[in-house]
């Protein structure tokens, strides 16, 4: 599903905020990419979106090379084969749930009646349809963050990605999330998710990455399923951070 070979990313004449990346995600894999701030996590998740272009290297998603697309191309791409889920949610306060679901498809040309259908059925399926009519200010942190991921599930992407997706959430509504993203993978849907939250990766990743100033540091895969990963790894969590 995703592969980068010898992928680096310099904004500067600084060190790189990439360095030398190559690893892969088969189709169906949960992968953590695990790291502190300025570790490279934010845009080795930008390269394989097609936000950013590489400054060496490849990046090739679903068979797509990315680092190649133009600007039209790339949102192309993100509109067919990438969902994306925020931390701060990134929804419209001035539409309706029913109606920020809808955005993706609707750019993607379906038409407005099947749209709507495919946004109640993601609603329903996540347990939010009865705020369908709803404004996302009205909704809690948590309920908002399934509005995010319906609307990230409409266009049924390949591939999604969550970007620190419990990081301004308490600690109930972050256990509702990653109790989704493990429902969603169960179902064979490909999640590459970014955090520097250890107990987050060891509890809903199969695998996880740990970037170290751009560079893959460790690569660990769990067969337990996520639990004890945690206790392999020497970073320590990031209870204590600023979000």
């Amino acid at each position: 599903m995703i592969d980068l070979r010898d992928t680096t990313k310099k904004y500067d004449d600084g060190p790189p905020a990439l360095a030398g990346v190559t690893l892969s995600v088969a189709a169906g894999e949960c992968v953590a990419i695990l790291g502190h701030s300025g570790s490279g996590k934010s845009t080795l998740l930008n390269l394989i979106a097609g936000l950013d272009k590489p400054s060496s290297g490849t990046v090739t998603v679903d068979g797509t090379r990315v680092d190649q697309l133009g600007e039209a191309g790339s949102a192309r791409y993100r509109r067919a084969r990438v969902g994306m889920i925020f931390q701060f949610f990134n929804l419209l306060d001035d539409l309706t749930v029913v109606d920020n679901v809808m955005v993706p498809a609707q750019l993607a040309g379906m038409g407005k009646g099947e749209a709507r259908r495919r946004a109640v059925e993601l609603l329903d399926r996540l347990g939010i349809d009865r705020h369908a009519q709803a404004y996302p200010q009205r909704l809690s942190g948590g309920q908002r963050q399934r509005v995010a991921v319906a609307r990230a599930l409409m266009n049924k992407p390949a591939l999604l990605l969550a970007d620190e997706p419990t990081g301004a959430l308490d600690s109930s509504s972050a256990e509702d999330v990653r109790r989704l993203l493990l429902d969603l993978n169960s179902e064979g849907q490909t999640i590459v998710l970014v955090t520097h939250d250890v107990q987050l990766a060891a509890s809903t990743a199969r695998r996880t990455i740990e970037l170290v100033d751009g560079a893959v540091e460790r690569d660990v895969v769990n067969r337990g399923g996520g639990a004890g990963l945690a206790a392999r790894t020497p970073l320590t969590s990031s209870a204590g951070e600023t979000r």
